[in-house]
């Protein structure tokens, strides 16, 4: 009993279900599960009475904000819901279906991808964002011997929005019910009827027929009539649509506006093509099931996805620009760059050309030019180009040349991540040019590559004869401060950005992108320096290995903390190799054999291990992300052979559906296997490069 995500792409929104009581629901542009009543259930074979999925509580009865001096007590409600024990679930990629009893409930949400809004026909983009999910329920009353009433509904939670029967506009097309102009529930199934009220109760059973069409109710619900001796199933469209202008700073409004009309626009399409959708649902499915990924693995994977899509926000500019944005789950962060460079390898595989956007965006608008300073000297020297650590927060798009997080004259969480920025868009940059072969693109990014390279080498050190490859020096931007990394909210190990051997390895891997792009662009001298910094940069590493047989996480300061994420960085080259692009690792093999035994040295328990056999990213820090942990995992079995890790895939799955965790879907940050950060989270699609291991 797990909330999941069952999402459109894009859409900034989320059928979420799967936690007992009225804690999932239609979310829209939320950085949690809605908390609302969702109902889904039937009338009892044997005596009186409902029983339903136990997603609800029962409703208070609003009537009495209308009837203030009633002294009616509110009784017993009719619907009971069902144990969880009895209840089967079959969770995949596509399909989440629950049953029990006489009930199955299943909703498809697809994976799709999204075709290039440049060169991407009016259909196909109609079919890939169709702001909606399908559900299905079936009732098999083959051995009743009465009717039985079956339902589908929710109570909305929206503060301004009032529940409404959408029968009423639809022209027949369909029976719905719905929260104003934004969220709803559609069916076209013959016999199914909508319902509005106060209660559940007052839907199912009303006290007089007509006033299933009361409009004061917050509850709205769809029902249907199975005969006795019938199996029969209904068809229902989950709905979503947010019209006009979404975002400030830079006004946007969702794509699907060019595409749909209205929520009525949307169930039309969505219940037109319903079967097309539960198809692509069921595909997805089976690349899953057909997969070599043992169980464990298939539930991560899928949790993970999902928990993505229900993140995605594809917006245009009113003068026409596509924006494809990831929001940072319940942080609601844009386009967060260290999350990018981790979505990278899934976006890469379903929508290369929204990695290009991110990048595009990023170098017009959310990118600047500063000075570095070293440690202890408040002198300033060339810095160079760098590039901010998101977009904005709540659909507030921030000033170009700012992030909505960074802070000055600080050390610690909400300082600044130049450096690591900086790297991250070489990375991604990298990558699309390797997995796309869009040269085209690159010669025109030519001016940010070779910009690039000069920051990297300026944050080195400003004297070029005590360059070692490593950043030494802080952007100007920290005022005194110091720079972090993406691990912000962990210790030095991890969190401090100079020196720190996490950051080195990914900076290595820059290096080596730039030289292999720098190459392809004619620039040789450039493609030259690019190849001797990265030299430099494992040079150091593998000087800093110790006889206890690892690399300290800050290398020259006497630190002891080890830390899994050393091999990170790894994944880049690793995937430039299966692109057909760039093989690396054999030229660094002394690099790569120390982080190995680096890797062998750590991973036992007490130091980088919990008890229950999960990474632990750091040996003297309990905070875990399993983003981190999932990409590392395929570093390991990939780059040193080391196989699966099924204890440690068990551990991390009893940590998502831990019932302190399970309420937040998929989540990053979990400190000794408590989620504590970072919930509601699309990170985990880190997962997808599983899929890609021989």
């Amino acid at each position: 009993m797990f909330n999941a995500h069952h999402s459109p792409v894009g859409a900034f929104a989320t059928f979420t279900l799967g936690f007992p009581g009225p804690k999932g629901g239609l979310g829209l542009e939320l950085g949690k599960p809605a908390d609302e009543n969702v109902f889904v259930g039937v009338e009892r074979r044997h005596g009186c009475g409902y029983e339903a999925l136990p997603f609800f509580a029962s409703s208070a009865d609003s009537a009495k904000r209308y009837d203030v001096g009633s002294n009616t007590v509110l009784k017993p409600g009719k619907v009971a819901p069902w144990a969880p024990s009895k209840i089967n679930r079959n969770f995949s990629l596509g399909s989440d279906v629950w049953s029990c009893g006489d009930l199955t409930f299943a909703i498809y949400s697809a994976p799709k991808s999204v075709p290039d809004p440049a060169r991407g026909r009016r259909n196909a983009m109609r079919a890939a964002l169709v702001p909606a999910v399908m559900a299905e329920l079936t009732i098999d009353n083959r051995l009743g011997r009465k009717p039985r009433k079956a339902f589908f509904g929710y109570e909305g939670s929206h503060p301004f929005l009032n529940t409404r029967r959408l029968d009423d506009v639809s022209k027949g097309r369909f029976t719905g019910v719905g929260q104003g102009p934004v969220t709803a529930i559609v069916s076209n199934s013959p016999g199914v009827y909508s319902a509005s009220g106060f209660t559940l109760d007052q839907c199912l059973e009303p006290d007089h027929v007509e006033n299933i069409a009361f409009g004061l109710g917050g509850v709205g619900v769809l029902m249907a009539i199975v005969p006795p001796g019938v199996r029969r199933s209904f068809r229902f469209a989950v709905c979503f649509y947010r019209d006009g202008t979404v975002t400030s700073g830079l006004s946007t409004r969702y794509f699907y506006n060019t595409l749909f009309s209205s929520i009525e626009d949307v169930a039309t399409y969505a219940l037109k093509h319903w079967e097309d959708q539960k198809r692509m649902s069921l595909q997805a499915d089976r690349m899953v099931t057909q997969s070599r990924l043992s169980e464990d693995q298939k539930f991560h994977l899928c949790h993970a996805v999902r928990s993505y899509y229900g993140s995605t926000e594809f917006l245009i500019t009113h003068d026409g620009q596509p924006f494809w944005c990831v929001n940072e789950g319940e942080y609601r962060m844009l386009n967060t760059f260290d999350l990018t460079v981790d979505h990278l390898f899934f976006e890469l595989d379903r929508n290369p050309w929204v990695v290009r956007n991110q990048l595009d965006w990023f170098t017009r608008r959310f990118s600047y030019t500063d000075q570095v300073r070293l440690p202890g000297d408040e002198r300033e020297y060339p810095g160079g180009l760098s590039f901010t650590h998101d977009m904005g927060i709540g659909n507030c798009l921030s000033r170009p040349g700012y992030s909505s997080y960074e802070k000055h004259g600080i050390s610690g969480c909400f300082s600044h991540m130049t450096h690591e920025q900086l790297v991250n868009w070489v990375l991604c940059a990298t990558s699309y040019v390797a997995k796309t072969r869009d040269y085209r693109w690159a010669a025109g990014q030519r001016k940010t590559f070779l910009a690039c390279l000069r920051s990297l080498i300026n944050r080195d050190h400003p004297d070029p004869r005590k360059r070692d490859g490593v950043m030494s020096a802080d952007s100007s931007r920290c005022a005194g401060g110091a720079e972090i990394t993406t691990y912000d909210s962990l210790d030095a190990s991890l969190g401090q950005a100079r020196n720190n051997l996490y950051l080195a390895v990914k900076t290595w891997a820059a290096y080596v992108g730039l030289q292999a792009v720098l190459h392809r662009l004619k620039q040789s001298n450039a493609s030259r320096r690019a190849g001797e910094q990265a030299m430099r940069c494992a040079d150091t590493i593998v000087a800093n290995f110790t006889a206890a047989g690892f690399v300290p996480a800050i290398m020259g300061e006497g630190s002891n903390s080890r830390i899994i994420p050393a091999i990170e960085g790894l994944v880049f080259p690793l995937f430039w190799r299966r692109a057909g692009f760039d093989s690396v690792l054999g030229r660094f093999a002394r690099l790569v054999d120390i982080l190995g035994d680096h890797l062998r040295t750590i991973m036992r328990p007490g130091v980088c291990r919990f008890p229950d056999g999960g990474w632990k990213l750091s040996s003297t820090n309990d905070n875990s992300w399993l983003s981190k942990i999932y990409l590392c995992q395929h570093v390991a079995r990939e780059v040193f052979k080391l196989g699966p890790d099924r204890v440690a895939d068990a551990a991390h799955r009893a940590w998502l559906t831990d019932h302190r965790n399970a309420y937040h879907a998929w989540s990053d940050q979990m400190v000794a296997g408590e989620a504590r950060g970072s919930k509601y989270y699309p990170r985990g699609v880190t997962s997808w490069l599983w899929l890609s291991e021989k």
